[in-house]
């Protein structure tokens, strides 16, 4: 009986002496293979202790880096070029990780802590993987980069918009009868030195022409005129300002027409009209006139009246498309040969 309990004596006093000797010995489990040295202390690493300051180990690593550079590794002993590479990486990596204080801090904490093994995986990979610039600096020039694409794409489609307008008769003509009136085309003619060909002066009344038409016509719809408070620079900066100022339309809007029960105006009805057609502002500015009367007459801000006119539409499209030849030779083809059909071909 009394060599049992002799036995859990001496089992107890050992235990004691392991966990006496832990507190002394560095936490081993907490270094992971690929988190920071790996299974070395960085400290270790460069020789210096956890208490030592900022310029200590910046002295201490670039005696180290002086000593293990592959470039030197012929005037050490027993090392060859890979391993000093080997070891002069390492150096450059416990560097790193103490000389910033939020890695430094990081790496101490793990030590520390050892048990919280997937933190650290999150923590050192968190700081790694992180951008370098800041992101806010990242999403400025981004956005500044899609307003200037914006606006210069917005000016070539507006270039080729007129362009188009300067070969059509009907503004053709209108800018015409426009110069005349200005005395821009009533010019004398040059005699002498002065005298231009016939190319120069077909030129200069292009371009007359082209700059009343530019001036002169309202292009609406996606080939209007650039605004620079159109670009999605100046819509971002003045985001604020159009929520505001749509919360006080809104609430005027429903203070009017839903309270009040006021009549809508012409405008009203149209904006109703456009919302109806799932219709965007530049889309539906392209409209003609006549067109937007023909809506206003047929009381299309009536709910009941758009589903009748849009049946009407509908119908009327598939007429079209059923007396078009273009449409039925594409579904006597679908009948006959189209790619649901299987045809073999004989050997």
């Amino acid at each position: 009986m009394a060599a049992p309990m002799e036995t859990g004596r001496h089992f107890g006093q050992w235990i004691g002496i392991l966990f006496f000797l832990g507190g002394f010995i560095p936490s081993a489990t907490a270094l992971i293979e690929g988190l920071y040295c790996g299974t070395e202390i960085c400290y270790d690493v460069l020789g210096v202790p956890r208490e030592a300051v900022k310029s200590d180990i910046g002295r201490a690593y670039r005696q180290l880096a002086r000593k293990y550079h592959p470039d030197r590794f012929s005037s050490l002993a027993g090392e060859t070029r890979e391993s000093a590479h080997q070891k002069f990486l390492l150096i450059a990596t416990a560097y790193e990780t103490l000389k910033d204080e939020d890695s430094r801090r990081d790496y101490d904490y793990m030590l520390d802590n050892p048990e919280e093994y997937y933190s650290h995986y999150y923590t050192y990979y968190r700081r790694r993987l992180a951008p370098k610039v800041d992101v806010r600096i990242v999403i400025l020039v981004t956005v500044v980069a899609i307003s200037i694409f914006q606006y210069y794409s917005w000016w070539a489609s507006y270039a080729e918009a007129i362009a188009y307008l300067s070969t059509v008769p009907r503004y053709r003509i209108q800018a015409t009868e426009i110069a005349k009136q200005l005395g821009l085309l009533n010019k004398t003619k040059e005699k002498g030195k002065n005298r231009r060909s016939k190319e120069e002066i077909r030129e200069q009344e292009e371009e007359i022409i082209r700059d009343i038409i530019k001036n002169k016509i309202d292009i609406k719809g996606g080939y209007q005129k650039p605004k620079i408070l159109d670009i999605l620079l100046c819509k971002i900066v003045l985001f604020p300002y159009f929520l505001c100022a749509y919360v006080v339309w809104y609430c005027k809007w429903t203070y009017r027409f839903t309270i009040c029960r006021e009549e809508y105006g012409d405008q009203e009805k149209l904006y109703i009209i456009r919302k109806n057609m799932k219709m965007s502002q530049s889309q539906f500015d392209s409209l003609e006139e006549e067109q937007r009367d023909t809506l206003l007459e047929r009381q299309l801000w009536i709910k009941y009246n758009y589903e009748v006119y849009k049946e009407e539409e509908e119908e009327e499209m598939k007429t079209k498309m059923a007396l078009d030849p273009r449409w039925k030779r594409y579904r006597r083809w679908m009948k006959n040969e189209g790619p649901g059909r299987l045809t073999f071909i004989d050997d």
